[in-house]
């Protein structure tokens, strides 16, 4: 197989962003790249056009690959739910829900199998196969039974190149160790290193590279500077930050719930420059914003105990009440409601359980066995919506709908619109919509409204290329490609 593996020596290293630049730049250099992540463990999930779902990040390379989303792409993942325990999803539909030690226990051959298989089909969808890793390829305590980093890399028989964020300091030390504590047959396979986020002149890190070169006998194929402004989604919770801007007249408080899916749904107000977001987690750090946005949950009766416990259930409907604007999306639309039902323990494992909302919204929220996963369009003020639903529960609303679609309605929004539920994922990233749902927060402060930002996810594919081409030492790149010595 031709291909690639890019690994890195932790989780946020910048894998994803350096394998979905790589996809559209091998396009642009007249290859035929095709993404693979052989097990991703994340709750921000893309659903593909047949409806089934995987990680976000290759559903996001595919794209920059110029493909449409195949479930080989990422034949497992695993959705963290609480408790140690994980959905399994493999091929794109939900199996079951297990713990972690039985996952490593009794999984490992199938899982083996399942990646076997994703890398025989992606491997007729190209000519170059780009692999993901996952986490780092060094965690003592999982190693012997990996199948995400080394494991893979030896199935796919491809080259390794590792990746490491200077940002978070220790980078000699993170390199230098994770060459050190691989075996010597797998830190063969380790033919570059990538250096990511760096700050400043690269000409500083000059001493850095020839020492990194010298000391571990493997070259540095590119410095990436830190690129500011790229609007492509963080792949899981690592990636979520606040955004705090001096000048910025719109605060956004964004509840951080500990079970938190798809936060990659708040990152398009990184791109609006009069906007902060604060992620909340305590009912002290609410504040006074501007508007409140309760995202996505894995654990919804977790979750909820999460708001009562802290006091941000009171805070929330305070504000709310207080006419401010406050939008749920898929749990955080639960978690708004009246009531939420468990009849079979899909939530919580425990059948029959029942939990009172905030009561922000008239719905009910009742749990089913069977999983929503599918791409949704609609209508919401006139503007056209598209996204995806990704959920378990099934809510009856009493009033207004928030989006209407061809054969149903969807969601809830109050008459003045400040308060607002839906199951849609990806909403903010429907520009008119988001420029629509800020221009009423701008006109109640007295604000100048502004014209819709163009989130362009194909002209971001070209820049991070672009950014990675004029950094990367491409024939030394494609000389590890082509297996020439180096």
């Amino acid at each position: 197989m031709r291909g690639v593996m890019i690994q890195g020596t932790s989780s946020d290293a910048g894998k994803s962003f350096i394998a979905t630049a790589l996809c559209r730049l091998l396009i642009q250099k007249g290859y035929r790249p095709v993404p693979f992540k052989p097990q991703n463990v994340s709750n921000n999930s893309y659903v593909t056009a047949d409806g089934k779902e995987i990680g976000r990040a290759q559903g996001l390379q595919a794209e920059a690959a110029g493909l449409e989303a195949k479930p080989c792409m990422n034949p497992l993942l695993l959705k963290p739910s609480g408790n140690g325990a994980s959905e399994i999803v493999l091929f794109g539909e939900r199996l079951e829900v297990m713990s972690g030690m039985a996952y490593r226990t009794d999984y490992y051959d199938r899982a083996i199998a399942a990646i076997k298989q994703g890398l025989q089909e992606v491997s007729e969808l190209g000519d170059i196969v780009v692999i993901e890793g996952a986490g780092s390829p060094v965690e003592m305590n999982l190693k012997k039974r990996e199948v995400v980093n080394m494991k893979t890399a030896e199935l796919a028989d491809v080259p390794v190149i590792l990746t490491a964020d200077i940002d978070r300091g220790g980078l000699f030390a993170s390199i230098v160790g994770t060459l050190t504590l691989l075996e010597e047959h797998e830190r063969a396979r380790v033919k570059g290193i990538i250096v990511n986020r760096f700050h400043g002149d690269a000409r500083f890190f000059e001493d850095g590279k020839t020492w990194l070169e010298k000391y571990t006998g493997i070259p540095v194929l590119a410095v990436l500077p830190f690129l500011p402004g790229h609007t492509l989604d963080g792949e899981d919770s690592l990636s979520i930050r606040d955004i705090r801007r001096n000048s910025a007249a719109i605060d956004i408080a964004v509840i951080r719930l500990p079970y938190i899916s798809n936060g990659s749904d708040i990152e398009p107000f990184a791109f609006e420059d009069d906007v902060n977001v604060r992620w909340v987690q305590s009912a002290h750090s609410f504040g006074s914003p501007d508007a409140v946005i309760i995202p996505g949950t894995k654990s919804a009766f977790a979750d909820l105990a999460f708001l009562k416990e802290t006091g941000l259930d009171e805070r929330i409907v305070s504000f709310a009440k207080g006419g401010g604007v406050v939008t749920g999306l898929c749990g955080g639309f639960q978690l708004m409601g009246q009531t939420l039902s468990d009849p079979d323990g899909t939530d919580t494992g425990e059948t029959g359980s029942v939990a009172y909302g905030m009561g922000i919204i008239p719905a009910h929220t009742i749990f089913k066995s069977e999983k929503t996963v599918v791409r949704t369009e609609g209508i919401a003020r006139g503007i056209p919506l598209s996204g995806y639903e990704i959920h378990f529960g099934e809510t009856k609303v009493c009033g207004e709908p928030f989006m209407v679609c061809t054969d149903y309605e969807e969601g809830y929004r109050s008459t003045d619109g400040k308060v607002s539920g839906t199951y849609l994922h990806h909403l903010f990233y429907n520009d008119l919509f988001r420029a629509d749902w800020l221009n009423q927060i701008r006109r109640a402060k007295g604000l100048t409204e502004r014209a819709p930002l163009d989130m362009n996810r194909d002209q971001t594919y070209d820049v991070i290329a672009e950014h990675l081409d004029r950094h990367l030492d491409w024939p030394m790149f494609e000389a590890i490609l082509d297996g020439l010595p180096l």
